[in-house]
């Protein structure tokens, strides 16, 4: 049986951050030492950003609001709500978020309806409240009131992939089932000026955005580009405990970004990926750069610049995240789903392409991930489905009707 993501989409608010006009901003905050607005200006500008979406209409230096709780533009000063302040606004602005990014990929997702969600997963470290995103997301989108619901809460940058990895096993475990998995940080909330190297990084970086997939094993015919779900792996590495990390503190969520994190990954990152390669033996004695595809979560440029070095892969094969990173920013767990769809929507080649993904997140936790991107498919040319199969290289079943899809899909 094959797990196949059969749809991926994303979601932004609508206020964009233009980088060098953050970069002013913080540099002119009052209290910020000399070394600060060092620090300020060489974070923002060595980010590889261009522009970042934020929930907060309040974050423009375009216009004015009355009565400003996160940013007086009129003094162009950052302001310090309290963490109820930020957290009530990210039930409201979340679940905006969260529907919108829901209701896309349930739209997108060929031949399945709203009735035949069987799971949610929602993903967020950002905020919380109850009922929550799952909650709203079955109420908005009239969902079955009896689908199950899960919520991963607090994980961080990798949580994507325990999401999706939870999917597959509710797929593996029933072949009806049909999971929605859904992604939304509204990282921007947390925002704070700062002397603090860490806290300027992290200003530099992150960003709002919701990301949504279905997930399946129903034997449909495929209409667009999709993904198999092949093996996921975790792995801790043995130091970094203390480099990244997501505390609460009284005005916000308080994000740990050390500046040693690229150097933790690229001591740890070959070791990290020895287990996922190890479950295909296609891969076995192949140099990193001969699978097609790398989705590697945006932590930072210095991240990527590592894991490109490190790995030896092209400057090609980071396009995805390096893109993803210069137009959205970091969107903690939302990120790596942007750089799936950023692979996803390339224009079609003969076969299938692997694609080996990553995430890195506090812990200092590393997730990764085996997938394969199918080519699109016209409905009209799929032949009708049936219940016979046909193995695969490798031992992997699949019905007769996605056999000749997956063929050199090595899953």
């Amino acid at each position: 049986m094959t797990v196949i993501l059969r749809a991926l989409e994303t979601a932004v608010p609508a206020t964009i951050m233009v980088q060098p006009q953050v970069r002013d901003v913080f540099a002119a905050q009052p209290g910020l030492t000399r070394l600060g607005k060092r620090l300020v200006g060489a974070a923002f500008d060595s980010s590889g950003i261009e522009t970042r979406y934020t929930a907060l209409e309040e974050l423009t230096v375009e216009r004015s609001f009355e009565d400003p709780v996160f940013f007086d533009q009129q003094n162009m000063q950052i302001l310090t709500p309290s963490t109820k302040t930020r957290n009530e606004l990210y039930a409201q602005e979340g679940t905006t978020l969260f529907v919108e990014a829901a209701r896309k990929a349930l739209d997108a997702a060929a031949g399945i309806e709203a009735e035949d969600v069987t799971h949610v997963v929602t993903v967020s470290c950002t905020g919380f409240f109850a009922p929550g995103p799952d909650y709203k997301i079955v109420r908005a989108l009239d969902l079955d009131p009896a689908v199950q619901r899960y919520h991963l809460g607090f994980m961080g940058c990798y949580a994507a992939f325990p999401a999706l990895r939870a999917a597959k096993a509710f797929c593996d475990a029933d072949p009806d089932a049909v999971v929605l998995v859904v992604s939304a940080e509204l990282c921007s909330l947390h925002v704070r000026s700062s002397n603090n190297p860490d806290t300027i990084v992290g200003s530099s970086l992150f960003a709002d955005g919701a990301a949504a997939a279905i997930v399946s094993a129903r034997e449909l015919p495929l209409e667009g580009p999709a993904l198999t779900l092949d093996h996921f792996e975790t792995v801790l590495t043995p130091v970094g405990e203390e480099s990244m990390a997501w505390n609460i503190g009284d005005e916000g969520f308080e994000m740990v970004l050390g500046t040693y994190v690229p150097h933790i990954i690229d001591d740890h990152i070959i070791g990290a990926l020895e287990p996922l390669l190890a479950r295909d033996e296609s891969l076995q004695g192949l140099d990193y750069a001969e699978i097609e595809h790398w989705a590697i979560h945006p932590g930072g440029r210095s991240i990527l610049d590592k894991v490109e070095a490190k790995l030896g892969l092209t400057a090609e094969q980071l396009v995805p995240a390096r893109e993803t990173l210069r137009d959205y920013g970091n969107m903690s767990s939302a990120t790596v789903m942007f750089v799936l769809k950023h692979i996803m929507d390339q224009p079609a080649t003969e076969g299938n392409n692997r694609i080996c993904s990553m995430a890195f997140g506090p812990g200092l936790t590393v997730e990764t991930a085996l997938l394969t991107r199918l080519g699109a498919r016209p409905a009209e040319d799929a032949p009708a489905t049936t219940d016979a199969a046909e193995t695969l290289d490798g031992g992997v079943t699949v019905p007769v009707d996605l056999a000749p899809v997956l063929t050199n899909a090595g899953a």
